[in-house]
């Protein structure tokens, strides 16, 4: 159900931008490696701006349900049409996907790729200091991992990836799960439809090790949280819960709620919050141009 949920809000959000653009003013780079496990590629895809590039960055979490999957990037392309129009470049991260990864390794796979993107940031014309994530449900969660937590490397770590920071400077998170507590199924009184997706198979100790919610902290990026009132899969309640927390420690966040939309938006609420997603990230990755006298 999660996964099903989140592929139509994918869907939706490519239906809700003209496809009539798809080839016009942008660079795709597709299949770039960021990493290996089990012999395979860690992939993301580059969209950038051919022209008034802004030099920030924004990962897109590609997953739903914590499954990861891949499509044609001139099919993703309308969803990021409105960030690539405002001068953004897009990433479109896949990290490993469930049922054979768990979240904690989904977690470490778009850490690295932050990490990557940063470290190779001249490459893609962006400020390795002006990157923002963004994503829908488990991309959503992933998205609040991202801002709220960065993992330090062990000292004795040879990864030249290491040291870089997995830090970002702005999240836009889309109906998302902000406490694997109540989710996992190691919880009696989780919903049935949790019982979907094998990603949710956590104790307690690792469902709360991978909860936004119970990492806020002061440092934490600015977030908009974008929900739909009706969701029933991931109740708004989660939204809540981490804005009151982020709010508490003086985190710059704002709650943007649909009351007619659920786990999926209505067409012109996804428009009207694809506008919000640009203008969140304009005014935390994109410096004010200075007034001339």
């Amino acid at each position: 159900m999660l996964r099903r949920h989140s592929i139509g809000l994918l869907a939706l959000a490519l239906l809700c931008v003209s496809p009539a653009q798809a080839a016009d003013g942008v660079k795709i780079t597709p299949d770039v490696v960021y990493g290996h496990k089990f012999g395979m590629a860690l992939t993301f895809d580059v969209y950038q701006p051919t022209e008034d590039a802004n030099g920030a960055g924004v990962l897109f979490m590609v997953s739903g349900g914590w499954y990861s999957t891949w499509r044609p990037p001139a099919q993703m392309q309308p969803l990021f049409q409105p960030m690539l129009d405002a001068g953004f470049t897009v990433f479109a991260v896949r990290h490993g996907s469930s049922p054979k990864f768990s979240i904690p390794e989904a977690v470490a796979d778009v850490r690295r790729s932050v990490r990557f993107i940063r470290k190779n940031a001249d490459k893609y014309g962006v400020d390795p200091n002006r990157l923002g994530v963004t994503g829908m449900s488990a991309g959503g969660h992933l998205s609040l991992v991202l801002g709220t937590t960065a993992d330090m490397a062990p000292p004795d770590d040879d990864d030249p990836l290491a040291k870089v920071s997995s830090r970002v400077q702005a999240v836009v998170a889309f109906v998302p799960p902000t406490d694997l507590r109540i989710m996992a199924w190691s919880d009696k009184d989780h919903m049935p439809d949790y019982d979907r997706f094998p990603a949710l198979d956590l104790d307690q100790k690792e469902a709360a090790s991978y909860s936004p919610l119970l990492f806020v902290t002061p440092d934490d990026a600015p977030t908009l949280l974008v929900v739909g009132e009706k969701d029933q899969l991931v109740p708004i309640q989660h939204s809540k819960n981490i804005l009151k927390a982020f709010h508490e420690k003086n985190v710059s966040a704002e709650l943007a709620s649909f009351p007619e939309s659920g786990h999926g938006f209505q067409p012109n609420d996804m428009q009207q919050a694809m506008k919000q997603q640009v203008a969140w990230f304009q005014k935390y990755l994109v410096p004010e141009k200075p007034t001339s006298d």
